[in-house]
C-alpha cells in the first residue's frame, strides 16, 4: 500500500488557504480516481482507493500543520508502510505558483510539517512541492494562510488536475518520469508541437501579489493564541466539478 499525505490546516476557515493546496491536492486525487469517502482515522481523514493496480491511502491530517507527522506515523504504523511508500504533497513558497517539484529524502526548508514528519518517520519519504510563490519575508505568514486569490485559479486549477493525473506515474514510476507526465498533461502536444505559455497553464505564472523572493517559512500552523473503487483508465471525470469547487473556496477571498 502506497500512502499519499496532503498538508494544511483543518476546518472551513482554512479551506482556501495557500498553505492547504496539499489538501486541495489529495481531494483532487480522490474525486479522479473514483476513491471512497473520506472517514475520520490516525487524527486525520483517509479515503482508500486504488491507482491503477495499486492499493493507496490518502490522509489529511487534522493536527494542524505543526503536528501532522503525528497521524502519518499512525497510518504508517497500522498498515506497515515503509518511508519510502509515502508521497507528501505542501506548499513551497520559493517555487512559483504551479511549479512542482518531487524528490525523495532531503530537508525540511523551514516547513514545519516536513520537520514533524521527518520526526516520526525519517526523512526518506517523497516531497510533492507545490509552488505558492513568495511574497517576501515579512508577509509569509499572512501569505500562507490567505486565500487563493481569483486569478490564482488559471494556474491552480490545472495544476491540481495535472497532480491527479499523473498519481499513477508518481507511485510507479521514477520522479523523472512523473515530472515529464505532469508537463505534459499542463502542455500537451498539439499536431506534434508544444502548447504555447499562452495557450496551458505556465509552470512560472506569477502569484495574485507576489513580491520579493525570500527563505522558506517556518510558520505552519494558524495562530490559534500563539503563533475504493478501481478508477477507469480511460475515463476521465469532468473537470467542470473541480472548477466549481475551486470557485467555493476563492470566491471567498476579497482580492
Amino acid at each position: 500500500m502506497y500512502l499519499l499525505v496532503g498538508l494544511g490546516n483543518p476546518g472551513p476557515q482554512y479551506a482556501g488557504n495557500r498553505h492547504n493546496i496539499g489538501f486541495m491536492a489529495v481531494d483532487e486525487i480522490a474525486r479522479q480516481h473514483n476513491f471512497g469517502p473520506w472517514r475520520r482515522k490516525f487524527q486525520g481523514e483517509v479515503s482508500e482507493g486504488l491507482i491503477g493496480s495499486n492499493k493507496v491511502l490518502l490522509l489529511k491530517p487534522t493536527t494542524f500543520m505543526n503536528e501532522s507527522g503525528r497521524a502519518i506515523s499512525e497510518a504508517c504504523r497500522f498498515y506497515k508502510i515503509p518511508p519510502e511508500d509515502v508521497y507528501v504533497y505542501h506548499d513551497e513558497l520559493d517555487l512559483n505558483p504551479g511549479k512542482v517539484k518531487a524528490k525523495l529524502g532531503g530537508g525540511v526548508a523551514g516547513h514545519n510539517g516536513l520537520r514533524s514528519t521527518g520526526a516520526h518517520i525519517g526523512n526518506n519519504f517523497h516531497r510533492i512541492r507545490l509552488g505558492i510563490g513568495h511574497p517576501g519575508r515579512e508577509r509569509v505568514t499572512q501569505w500562507v494562510l490567505g486565500d487563493f486569490a481569483k486569478v490564482d485559479r488559471e494556474w491552480l486549477e490545472p495544476t491540481l488536475d495535472a497532480l491527479a493525473y499523473t498519481a499513477q506515474s508518481l507511485i510507479e514510476n521514477d520522479l523523472g518520469r512523473f515530472m515529464t507526465d505532469f508537463n505534459q498533461r499542463l502542455a500537451p502536444p498539439v499536431n506534434g508541437h508544444k502548447k504555447s505559455k499562452s495557450q496551458s497553464a505556465s509552470a512560472d505564472t506569477k502569484p495574485s501579489q507576489p513580491g520579493s523572493k525570500a527563505s522558506s517559512s517556518s510558520s505552519d500552523k494558524p495562530n490559534k493564541g500563539s503563533n475504493s473503487a478501481r478508477s477507469d483508465k480511460n475515463a476521465e471525470p469532468p473537470r467542470n466539478a473541480m472548477a466549481e469547487a475551486l470557485k467555493q473556496l476563492v470566491t471567498r477571498n476579497k482580492d
